[in-house]
């Protein structure tokens, strides 16, 4: 079987020096060109496949990756990401391997920017980020290109910025499947409520921004009668202002019963029905956070749109894992699964997939 063939079988195929077969093995210099195509000749004939795992732990070389996300409270959407990138490491643990998450606030753009900055100046060997707006990430991506530091994206699919390798939904897709999923259990109504936040009139990401697009792209061809009344929870308020808001939406739009949230904040919304007895109103939302996860038993969620962020932030690492040390091709776009949960079946739904 190839891998019995030891180093001394080829440098005898070859005519060679065990030294030389070495040295063309691992690429080093001082191989004339007429035993260099001996000893190619040979690995062709022979189809030799080096032991990539051997040899990464034989190099023992230390590797730094680094991990930019939004700053985030605990219980958050990010958190699953950042505890699957540290699992990765862990379970890569023989390899040494190091990971450094930094955070940056997604309300100032020149928080991303100091971010990377600081990344940068730590030589990373990869490095795996939730993209800002195009630009200011165009910026931070050049440089690791010019550096030859792959990267992977995670959250919006950019493919401009030429990353690795990309994990996240296919959000236009996924707020289509929302809105059809909604309007089975919504469909005699006229008016649903669309809840989203925004800094400055803007999403804080592109995939919040298709999810809208799909959604309304459905509505529009299958239910365009209905009239969709957004909400607006800006990111720079006090969570505490929002119940104001709420009570003002729904005192004032008494006919509208499902709401669909464009985020993983649908607790906002779940919780102050919860707390104002308005046992009428359904909401759609995404991620299995603990906070959603209580008000779908409680019942005013209904459904979960579930994006496995824990494996997201797992195979971000374990793709720089192979691509870099294993030196091996990796998939390029990976769009997770678009799972939709409800208080009968979340128990059954794991965030680990190793």
């Amino acid at each position: 079987m190839v891998e019995k063939i030891r180093i001394k079988d080829i440098a005898l195929k070859a005519g060679v020096s065990v030294g030389t077969v070495d040295r063309v093995l691992h690429k080093r210099p001082n191989v004339s060109k007429e035993a260099l195509e001996k000893v190619e000749k040979v690995l062709k004939e022979i189809n030799y496949q080096p032991n990539a795992i051997a040899s990464a732990l034989a190099y023992n070389k230390r590797y730094k990756f680094f991990c930019l996300l939004p700053k985030h409270s605990s219980e958050a959407y990010w958190e699953e990401i950042e505890v699957g990138a540290i699992n990765a490491v862990e379970y890569r643990r023989d390899f040494h391997i190091d990971i450094e998450i930094m955070y940056y606030s997604r309300l100032h753009p020149e928080s991303f920017v100091e971010t990377y900055e600081s990344c940068l100046a730590a030589n990373p060997d990869g490095v795996v980020l939730v993209p800002t707006t195009l630009e200011i990430t165009k910026n931070f991506t050049d440089q690791l290109h010019e550096r030859n530091i792959p990267f992977v994206l995670l959250d919006s699919y950019m493919p401009d910025l030429n990353p690795l390798s990309f994990y996240g939904q296919d959000s236009l897709q996924s707020g289509l499947f929302a809105a059809k999923m909604l309007m089975l259990i919504a469909r005699n109504e006229k008016r649903i409520m669309l809840m989203k936040q925004t800094n400055e009139g803007k999403m804080p990401s592109k995939q919040q921004e298709n999810r809208e697009v799909g959604f309304r792209l459905y509505m529009n061809e299958h239910f365009p009668s209905v009239e969709i009344v957004e909400v607006n929870l800006p990111l720079d308020e006090e969570t505490k202002r929002y119940d104001g808001i709420l009570e003002r939406f729904f005192t004032e739009n008494p006919d509208i019963h499902h709401c669909f949230a464009v985020n993983s904040k649908a607790h906002i919304v779940g919780k102050f029905l919860l707390k104002t007895n308005r046992r009428n109103v359904q909401i759609m939302g995404y991620d299995m956070l603990h906070k959603n996860a209580d008000c779908l038993r409680q019942g005013s969620i209904s459904f979960l749109i579930a994006q496995h962020a824990f494996q997201q932030g797992y195979s971000s690492i374990e793709t720089l894992f192979q691509a870099i040390i294993l030196k091996k091709k990796v998939q390029p776009v990976n769009y997770m699964s678009i799972e939709l949960l409800s208080k009968e079946n979340m128990d059954f739904y794991h965030r680990t997939r190793i």
